[in-house]
């Protein structure tokens, strides 16, 4: 098979190439199919990445270039963001600091969970539970005259999703401290109360509460 494949001319491999790419989906994790999530929320358009691949590891390559990170699939920067795990003054360190093959495992069983529960693509409900948790507006300090004024101000699309991941990811971190349950139960329930906008999840506190702070700001 494969001598036949080196006589074949450059312009037949290039097509046999062609139909084998376009036959084969990338799945996550060889599960989900994240070809067909649509994003609802126009601003987060841009920002959130649904690039198929089958292992959400790019190994830092988002590091190297400023603004990178939009490239980087959903479901990694949840995993980075999980994995921030210490203290708040020194957030890398902890029972989770950097053991990104552990974090994948979580994720891994927590995807399994959030489908057993829903019956949906627990991509689909990452991805609505970002956009139910990304504040639009938050305050700002100016400095004018010798007195310190709070503004409110616009908040960009990156920085929305950064702040929708840290409140999902702060929350299961209170959530699962000195608690027998394990973590991926709670990151299951946490993605799926995001998903439904319930105002009972900690990350819709959150951002309600921002909004609230800046809306008095104005």
């Amino acid at each position: 098979m494969a001598y036949l494949y080196m006589n074949l001319s450059l312009e037949r491999k290039k097509n046999l190439e062609d139909k084998m790419f376009k036959s084969s989906k990338f799945l996550l994790f060889r599960k989900w199919d994240i070809s067909e999530i649509e994003i609802i929320d126009p601003g987060l358009k841009d920002v959130i990445s649904l690039k198929p691949v089958i292992m959400p590891l790019t190994f830092g390559r988002s590091a190297l270039r400023r603004f990178n990170k939009i490239n980087v699939n959903i479901t990694e920067r949840l995993i980075n963001k999980l994995m921030h795990f210490g203290k708040k003054y020194a957030k890398n360190t902890g029972r989770m600091g950097g053991k990104k093959t552990r974090v994948i495992n979580t994720i891994k069983t927590s995807y399994d969970i959030i489908y057993l529960k829903t019956k949906k693509n627990p991509v689909e409900v990452l991805v609505r539970a970002v956009e139910n948790s990304a504040p639009n507006e938050d305050t700002t300090r100016i400095v004018y005259g010798g007195t310190v004024y709070h503004v409110s101000v616009d908040i960009s699309p990156v920085r929305r999703v950064d702040l929708a991941l840290k409140f999902i990811t702060n929350a299961i971190k209170e959530a699962t401290f000195s608690n027998p349950k394990p973590i991926e139960e709670h990151l299951a329930e946490q993605l799926i109360l995001a998903c439904n906008n319930d105002p009972n999840a900690p990350s819709i506190k959150k951002k309600r509460e921002l909004e609230r702070i800046a809306q008095a700001s104005r």
